[in-house]
């Protein structure tokens, strides 16, 4: 294995200082901690309802109105269909929506808290 011999001429085997429980516990009662928690969760909490409502709303409407699911649109291609492929479209646009807002406005606060962890400022 390439673990088991001497580490390379010139090389330390010291790993960086961790910060302490104590300086965890002072991040995340944080006002800058708190903010970015608020900003994930005032995203993520409603889109999450916002979807899991559409999604029972398929299956419910697919099990109780099934006449209203089979009315043809044109051709073979009916509500259920269109429905169902939704869900697909809303899925992506969801995680593409998310990644945007993850960049714009978590990431940055993230990142500096992290900097400031390791930097020990």
């Amino acid at each position: 294995m390439a673990t088991d011999g001497p580490p390379p001429e010139g090389a330390t085997d010291r790993r960086p200082d961790l910060p302490s429980t104590e300086a965890f516990v002072e991040v995340q009662e944080s006002a800058e901690f708190g903010e970015l928690r608020h900003s994930y969760r005032s995203f993520a909490f409603p889109l999450t309802l916002a979807f899991i409502a559409w999604y029972l709303l398929y299956v419910l409407l697919s099990n109780y109105a099934g006449g209203f699911m089979g009315t043809k649109l044109f051709g073979n291609i009916n509500v259920a269909l269109v429905f169902g492929l939704a869900q697909f479209l809303t899925t992506f646009l969801i995680a593409w929506w998310y990644s945007r807002h993850a960049a714009a406005k978590l990431d940055p606060k993230a990142q500096a808290i992290k900097s400031r962890m390791e930097g020990g400022a």
